[in-house]
């Protein structure tokens, strides 16, 4: 796995603080907040990135039939915190082969939500939420809004607000979106403290360390 951080936006390298600024800098994109080093899936990896995130650490829950976490990933410094995080599972979809999935909640701005959607700006658009919502998502009771986004032909991204930020979904191939349209589709916060879940591990998911 990689062990430098990079562009949250494009996945890119980065040029680290220094003496003229405080901030890491992507050459395309400017000063950026660095995503980490992806982290493996366990236990106590869970719980080290509850803990330290400043917005949701998004999990479906339950799990769809077969379905594994894989790996978590986090985007911010040492100044502002964990702004960013990212969620991956893995499972069977309708396809030959396996599917994957990527559930980031990000502040606005961030663009890590979007650089896993293989989109070039930080957000989903002017416009993408026009229309009735594509899918929903059930969040403590209450339905939570996705709506599709165009992006990548070989991705379906879907993407919305929770707890005042952008929550994303994005699902590999596109064909594996389905799941997202099912009835009683609900998502949990890691960082809740009234919860045990007993989460089924999996391989690392190659999405959280490769360009997407």
């Amino acid at each position: 796995m990689r062990a430098e951080p990079i562009c949250p936006r494009c996945f890119g390298p980065l040029c680290p603080p220094g003496a003229w600024s405080s901030a890491w800098r992507c050459g395309p994109h400017g000063d950026v907040l660095p995503l980490r080093f992806p982290r493996p899936p366990s236990d106590a990896v869970a719980q080290a990135v509850a803990r330290n995130a400043l917005v949701p650490v998004w999990l479906l829950w339950p799990l769809p039939q077969g379905w594994l976490v894989t790996g978590f990933a986090e985007a911010g410094d040492e100044r502002s915190g964990v702004r960013a995080t990212a969620v991956a599972l893995s499972g069977p979809s309708l396809t030959p082969g396996p599917a994957d999935m990527v559930i980031v909640a990000e502040e606005p701005g961030v663009g890590l939500g979007a650089g896993f959607a293989g989109l070039s700006a930080t957000d989903p658009g002017e416009g993408f939420d026009e229309g009735p919502p594509n899918a929903k998502v059930q969040i403590g009771g209450h339905p939570a809004a996705l709506w599709c986004v165009e992006a990548a032909s070989d991705r379906a991204v879907y993407a919305g607000e929770a707890l005042g930020n952008w929550l994303w979904v994005v699902v590999w191939p596109a064909e594996a979106g389905y799941l997202m349209t099912l009835a009683d589709i609900g998502m949990r916060d890691l960082r809740d403290q009234d919860q045990i879940l007993d989460l089924p591990f999996g391989a690392f998911s190659p999405r959280l360390n490769d360009d997407t």
